[in-house]
């Protein structure tokens, strides 16, 4: 017997939760308290636990819905722009941005992390695919140099970023601007 969609109400509030515990993760750490998060998003604690019954699951939830979204976004920047060398740039951007703001998640993408290997190869599933279609649109264009692999751009993109969160003298965005610009032709 096939397992049931989650009802549409059930959905909706844990898209709200996952949202929530983002944007508080950002802004106190991923060891925010729960009721901070279950506030946001408008549920009770015990919505949060019915979904997510450890903090492990709710922060690995929240890491792979943002990464989800990054990924998503790849696809409707590059219908929505006339350039494909601009939707790479703004797909980038808000890569960078995922990076950046990700205080304490940063830890999940390393593969010796417990459970990190299976988040770091999600992350790397799900986010590879959407940046090699978006740098082979933008050479197919001659927008950029051919021969350019997502591997190397989202790994030049991810050491440009580390630590930025901590540094109000460092402008990782800038770095990362300074780098696509070395991409064109």
């Amino acid at each position: 017997m096939a397992a049931r969609a989650p009802r549409a109400d059930a959905q909706r509030n844990k898209e709200a939760l996952l949202d929530a515990a983002a944007a508080i993760f950002v802004s106190q750490g991923v060891d925010a308290p729960v009721r901070d998060i279950a506030a946001k998003a408008g549920v009770g604690t015990g919505t949060i636990y019915r979904h997510f019954p450890t903090r492990a699951e709710l922060i690995v939830a929240v890491y792979r819905h943002q990464v989800d979204a990054c990924a998503e976004a790849g696809p409707a920047l590059l219908a929505a722009t006339d350039s494909p060398y601009a939707a790479l740039t703004q797909w980038i951007d808000q890569f960078a941005d995922f990076l950046v703001t990700k205080h304490g998640l940063a830890g999940l993408l390393q593969p010796e992390a417990a459970g990190g290997e299976c988040i770091h190869h999600y992350f790397l599933d799900r986010l590879l695919p959407v940046c090699g279609t978006l740098l082979d649109a933008a050479a197919a264009a001659g927008e950029i140099r051919p021969g350019q692999t997502p591997y190397e751009l989202m790994r030049a993109v991810g050491n440009l970023c580390v630590g930025a969160e901590n540094d109000p003298q460092y402008d990782a965005r800038h770095m990362v601007a300074v780098l696509l610009t070395g991409l064109r032709v």
